[in-house]
C-alpha cells in the first residue's frame, strides 16, 4: 500500500510561482515513475508532468512546457512540481500519482495510487 500526500498549493497572482511536493510512503518509491495531474472545475482530469524512476527522463503537457519542472528525491521519497509564470488557466486541484511502471506516460490509467490533491488558484 502506498500513501501520497501533496502540499504546497495556495493562492498566487498571475506570473507568480509555487512549488508542490508529494511525499510517498513505502520502500518502493524509487522503482516507479511518478506523475502530476490536475482537474479544474467542470473539466476532466488532465496530465501535467511525469518523471521516470530515476529522474533522468521527464515529460510535460504542452500547456506547461517551459514553465513547470518536475523533479524527485528518491532519498526523501518525494516528488516536486516547480510552477513558474503561473496563469489563471493553471487554476485546478493538483494530484500526484504513482505509475505502475518505472517509465512515465501521460495516461492516468497507468497510475495505481493517487494523493488527495492540493488546490492551486491563480488570480488575474
Amino acid at each position: 500500500q502506498v500513501q501520497l500526500v501533496e502540499s504546497g498549493g495556495g493562492l498566487v497572482q498571475a506570473g507568480g510561482s509555487l512549488r508542490l511536493s508529494c511525499a510517498a510512503s513505502g520502500r518502493t518509491f524509487s522503482r516507479y515513475a511518478m506523475g502530476w495531474f490536475r482537474q479544474a472545475p467542470g473539466k476532466e482530469r488532465e496530465f501535467v508532468a511525469g518523471i521516470n524512476w530515476s529522474g533522468g527522463s521527464t515529460n510535460y503537457a504542452d500547456s506547461v512546457k517551459g514553465r513547470f519542472t518536475v523533479s524527485r528525491d528518491n532519498a526523501k521519497n518525494t516528488v516536486y512540481l516547480q510552477m513558474n509564470s503561473l496563469k489563471p488557466e493553471d487554476t485546478a486541484l493538483y494530484y500526484c500519482a504513482k505509475h505502475k511502471n518505472p517509465w512515465a506516460t501521460m495516461r492516468d490509467v497507468d497510475c495505481d495510487y493517487w494523493g488527495q490533491g492540493t488546490q492551486v488558484t491563480v488570480s488575474s
